[in-house]
């Protein structure tokens, strides 16, 4: 049986952590800082600006883990979309070195947050990147060894004889283990974050949209829900919504839809994945595994350019689970759910600021480390300290080309074109 596209219905909201959903904004309130969004980005904000003393308001629209943060396939990958070699090539060494210190020191940052708060999410270690093809294979060790050599970072060269000790299935052409990423429980480590903040001093507000900011000069007022929030700065973590509330960033991503199925319970599952490690493989349109607490496989495969999700979401996905492995195609699915990611052009996060608005949303299907970083690096930002966000601020952008009404159409010519050379 194929499970409901809705969130409600989702493996990680059926397994969620306790919550009590917290009241809407229904009257005036006023704050040092105000939080857009209750993901993984405006959570860490909001406990870091909490931490260094100001006061902190947190909106979100829906539900605490609503948008991608409580609906992702849980993969903890290191890095950035870019390799360190591409990094490396395009900025130099210098300021590669800041972006790999940033982006994969948010390893320690995410791991610090589950230790520090008692998170109980499910964490595991172990990465596998899987090569789809050999030529696939020649390049990552490539960028293996660049790693190794130039930034210290140290993964396992798979071979293609030795990638049964991660994955019997999908015939790939071997890998690059790294164990120091691995994976967890999305939803849950989102709450560990809401629970917190709250226990910071942070005052959160569910069901309860923001409109866009008003800088008066001295303050900011933002009218949400039934009420209004008057704060000196505001930070936006609103990803795929960003553009919704601050128009001016609108052109800088479009949404992907990904759909991801969880199966019921399957008594051979250390045997598809000996290792527990969770699984991506390396084209462009990618499929993503990994084996959750009570040994279901959760499965993405497959993106969609149109809002409008499938029929049966479930059939949707098991065509690419066939092609992993052919022993689940009948598989039963108990959970099957979707979700936007924010895309940017050029697949690197886009943060900045605008006067009083901090920002930092587009991390294109490679978010869950570094989302938690980027809250922290904005929470500095907000009290001065300028120099870590400015690595990530500093990184060049431009607009999907189309403005408001041609901008998605044109972008996903672009990501057909790509997705029909995976097929190539």
């Amino acid at each position: 049986m194929s499970g409901s596209s809705d969130l409600n219905q989702s493996y990680y909201a059926a397994t969620a952590q306790a919550w009590e959903t917290q009241a809407a904004l229904a009257s005036t309130e006023d704050c040092d800082v105000a939080v857009i969004g209750g993901g993984f980005t405006g959570l860490s904000a909001a406990l870091a600006c909490a931490e260094k003393g100001l006061s902190v308001i947190l909106l979100e629209a829906h539900n605490i883990g609503f948008g991608a943060s409580g609906r992702n396939g849980g993969q903890l990958i290191p890095g950035l979309r870019w390799s360190m070699q591409e990094i490396d090539a395009e900025f130099g060494r210098e300021r590669a070195q800041a972006l790999f210190d940033l982006a994969y020191g948010a390893v320690d940052r995410v791991k610090y947050r589950i230790a520090e708060h008692h998170i109980q999410c499910d964490a595991k270690a172990g990465h596998l990147e899987a090569a789809y093809r050999p030529a696939h294979f020649d390049a990552m060790q490539r960028d293996a060894a660049f790693s190794a050599q130039h930034f210290g970072w140290e993964a396992q060269i798979v071979q293609p004889q030795d990638i049964g000790r991660h994955i019997n299935g999908g015939g790939y052409h071997g890998g690059i283990y790294d164990p120091q990423g691995g994976h967890f429980h999305p939803l849950n480590y989102a709450l560990g974050l809401a629970q917190a903040a709250q226990k910071a001093g942070v005052r959160i507000y569910e069901n309860t949209a923001a409109q866009t900011p008003v800088d008066t000069g001295t303050h900011v007022e933002i009218r949400a829900g039934a009420g209004t929030l008057t704060a000196k700065h505001v930070i936006m973590a609103a990803d795929t919504w960003t553009g919704g509330i601050a128009p001016e960033l609108r052109s800088y991503t479009v949404p992907i839809m990904n759909y991801n199925i969880a199966t019921a319970p399957l008594p051979d599952a250390d045997q598809l994945l000996p290792s527990d490690a969770a699984v991506a493989d390396c084209r462009y349109v990618l499929n993503y595994f990994r084996l959750s607490a009570d040994k279901r496989l959760i499965f993405g495969g497959g993106e969609k350019y149109v809002q409008t999700p499938p029929n049966d979401i479930g059939a949707f996905v098991r065509k690419h689970i066939a092609e992993v492995f052919p022993s689940l195609a009948d598989v039963p699915i108990d959970y099957a759910w979707g979700g936007a990611v924010g895309v940017t052009m050029n697949r690197l996060p886009h943060m900045g600021r605008k006067g009083k608005l901090f920002y930092a949303h587009g991390f294109s299907g490679h978010g869950a480390l570094v989302t938690t970083l980027a809250g922290e690096l904005m929470a500095e930002a907000v009290v001065g300290t300028m120099s870590r966000f400015d690595v990530f601020a500093n990184l060049p952008h431009s607009r999907f080309p189309g403005g408001k009404w041609l901008a998605r159409p044109l972008a996903t010519l672009g990501l057909l074109y790509y997705a029909m050379l995976d097929r190539l």
